[in-house]
């Protein structure tokens, strides 16, 4: 793998594929999270792709590049908790490539739904997003299908492209709180600050219940940590990647650690105040910023909801306060 972030023409050449599927999402300073949190907040809703989340960007970059270098498989095989699952699928389709994707036994029903109605194959293997992973990885290597991995230089071409429009459309923006998952999303806002010269801060966000990349952050080398967390299964990580960590450790000022209680707190005044769905994942950032709330007076403050793809079921709790 090509161990640079990507560059301005690299983020602006993907932009044009990503543009093919689907328009550049909206942000927006929204006026009662703002008078809320007590200072400008802007959300970039990467809800309002046609997955639901921000992944998609990188599936299509990530298979533009394949067919560029002639090496478009017959198979691809990857791992997911769903919203990765979602961009690999829906790219695969687009490409004629047959599609499996692993997940971690009791998944999201819709997330699973969603990853089936784009014509993928669903096995169910393990308890955890590792634990598939590692399934994922044989099967590939057994079937001699390609393995698309969480992190790679080209899904880092096509996830950067969501940073480049927040950071091009609020240039005023002093502090972005980021989540992390398996480090593409922040890796790729890291690529789009260095790309654009932009002078804002960038903040990670972990579940307080999936530890593994602010404990890493800290010791200097991936430390393996639990997950727990039942909410934010977008950032259920129980091993950071090294490479993302690489990339990671000089350029995020800190690591906010968001409990699935903060979470869903979030999730619920997202709802009220924007009438968007968040998933855990995807209300994290904000979760990050309301935990903040009092040292960010005075800033433009950037937050991202990733996600929407939340199952029915769990959005009515969390909606009625059992979340």
């Amino acid at each position: 793998m090509n161990h640079t972030l990507p560059h301005l023409q690299d983020i602006e050449a993907a932009a044009q594929v990503v543009y093919r599927e689907f328009a550049a999402t909206p942000q927006y300073r929204w006026a009662t999270l703002s008078a809320r949190l007590g200072t400008d907040c802007w959300v970039k809703h990467e809800n309002h792709t046609p997955v639901g989340a921000f992944k998609i960007r990188g599936g299509l970059t990530y298979f533009d590049q394949l067919k560029a270098r002639g090496e478009l498989p017959r198979e691809v095989i990857s791992a997911t908790r769903g919203n990765h699952g979602q961009s690999i699928g829906w790219a695969a389709r687009a490409h004629g490539v047959a599609c499996t994707i692993v997940v971690p036994r009791g998944n999201s029903v819709e997330k699973n739904a969603a990853m089936r109605a784009l014509g993928a194959t669903l096995i169910e293997h393990g308890d955890d997003f590792q634990a598939s992973r590692e399934h994922a990885m044989q099967l590939a290597a057994d079937r001699g299908a390609h393995m698309v991995p969480s992190f790679h230089f080209d899904l880092l071409r096509g996830v950067s492209t969501y940073w480049w429009e927040f950071f091009r459309a609020v240039p005023a923006l002093d502090v972005v709180y980021v989540p992390i998952g398996q480090g593409s999303g922040a890796c790729s806002a890291i690529a789009a600050k260095l790309a654009l010269g932009h002078r804002v801060r960038l903040v990670g966000v972990v579940s307080a219940h999936a530890t593994t990349y602010a404990d890493s952050w800290a010791a200097g080398r991936v430390v393996e940590a639990p997950v727990s967390t039942v909410l934010a299964d977008g950032m259920a990580c129980r091993v950071a990647d090294a490479e993302a960590l690489a990339v990671l450790m000089p350029h995020l000022e800190r690591i906010v650690q968001v409990s699935d209680a903060e979470v869903a707190h979030a999730m619920r005044l997202l709802f009220a105040d924007t009438h968007n769905v968040a998933e855990g994942a995807g209300a994290a950032s904000f979760a990050a910023a309301w935990q903040e709330r009092e040292q960010l007076k005075g800033q433009v403050v950037g937050t991202t909801l990733c996600g929407g793809n939340v199952d029915s079921d769990v959005m009515a709790d969390v909606l009625g306060g059992r979340g």
